[in-house]
């Protein structure tokens, strides 16, 4: 009994203990109460219009609109409190509700731009159509009503300010899709795929201006094989882009008659760069060839030294020695061919490394032999060894 009673005292001193209100990085509370709430100020300004940057036209989105200003809220528990901006439609008791920045702050105000409050009027409306509520209407004044919430930062008790109204002008974020073109075909099988599984073909990278249907891979093709772009995986009815009457002269037709695009026949197994101009119906392909270029190289700046392809591994690679100074890896022959430009597929030093980056650094060489390898994958970024 003597050694139960010592242990139910120790407990009940560690308990007393523990429940120091003195400490406020402890929870003594899991019924903690927020007991003052916060107060937010009328702001300076309580129309918003927001106006949309359109080409030459400067909209006000990077402008600062104004400051919620608030008084400090309290709790039973003396730790940190985090105060957050909420928004919700005038009137409708925060049901829905966005808040004005993620992150919260300890300080009691916060600034916020026109485009802070435009993204959030987009992500609340969002919110509201998804929940079959009625949305904001664009480009016209809407009621919206703000209050603070006031969180504590040990329980997360949380309280709120009493809400002012404001009107804001929003106008409606359209983000634009991507546009999508895939590979289907033989070299599939190279990918870990199945060759000609339209299900599982491979999407290309899309190289377009937004209002243009351009798109780029870089892809194993083997002696005498076959492919062809569709629009949409699984289905053969939305694109389906091959050669007309199976000639390879560049042009493509959008038919399920379509014969399939051949780029081997002439320079044989290899990494090709194809480029698909959907808009005008024609496509280029081009066997890669890549070297190393720079100070650092047999040939300066001026000439590449070819590098050896391995076809089953898909790697280029060289041995060569070098010296003090700097060298880029390029692909000359697929720059000339298709932009008339020899640098525009080089890789240099960016993350992550890419071919179609020409602005991309140097690599800096200190003098001695290297064994060099680079392999470019289906859409263009590129992993560089020995250096």
């Amino acid at each position: 009994m003597k050694k139960l009673t010592f242990l139910l005292v120790g407990l009940l001193a560690f308990t007393i203990t523990s429940c120091s209100d003195e400490d406020p990085d402890i929870n003594v509370l899991g019924s903690e109460q927020m007991t003052v709430a916060p107060v937010l100020e009328m702001p300076a300004t309580m129309d918003y219009v927001v106006t949309k940057t359109i080409d030459d036209i400067v909209g006000n989105e990077t402008m600062e609109a104004g400051i919620f200003t608030w008084s400090a809220a309290d709790s039973e528990y003396n730790g940190e409190i985090q105060y957050f901006v909420q928004l919700a439609p005038a009137g409708s008791n925060f049901v829905d509700s966005s808040r004005l920045f993620t992150a919260g702050v300890t300080d009691l105000s916060k600034a916020f731009t026109f485009g802070d409050l435009n993204n959030a009027i987009n992500r609340l409306d969002d919110l509201l159509v998804a929940n079959g509520a009625e949305g904001f209407s664009f480009g016209e004044s809407n009621a919206v009503d703000v209050r603070i919430v006031a969180v504590a930062g040990v329980s997360q008790a949380t309280i709120y300010s009493e809400p002012i109204t404001i009107n804001v002008t929003p106008y409606e974020l359209i983000v634009a899709e991507t546009p999508k073109l895939f590979l289907v075909g033989a070299p599939q099988a190279y990918y870990g795929l199945g060759a000609w599984d339209n299900t599982t073909a491979i999407e290309m990278r899309y190289i377009g201006s937004g209002g243009t249907l351009v798109f780029e891979a870089y892809v194993k093709v083997g002696t005498d094989e076959g492919f062809k772009f569709i629009g949409q995986q699984g289905s053969w009815d939305n694109g389906n882009y091959g050669t007309i009457g199976g000639s390879q002269d560049g042009n493509l037709e959008n038919s399920g008659g379509s014969g399939d695009i051949k780029v081997s026949g002439t320079d044989g197994p290899g990494l090709y760069y194809v480029q698909v101009d959907i808009d005008a119906l024609t496509y280029k392909a081009v066997k890669m060839d890549w070297g190393i270029i720079g100070s650092a190289t047999a040939g300066g700046w001026d000439n590449e030294t070819s590098m050896t392809y391995d076809f089953a591994s898909n790697k280029y690679s060289i041995s060569a020695s070098l010296a003090d100074g700097e060298l880029k890896f390029r692909s000359a022959n697929t720059g000339n061919f298709i932009y008339n430009d020899a640098w525009k597929f080089n890789v240099g030093v960016s993350d992550p490394n890419v071919t179609y980056n020409p602005a991309a650094t140097n690599f800096p060489i200190t003098g001695g032999t290297y064994n060099l390898e680079l392999t470019i994958n289906f859409d263009g970024t590129a992993v560089v060894g020995g250096l």
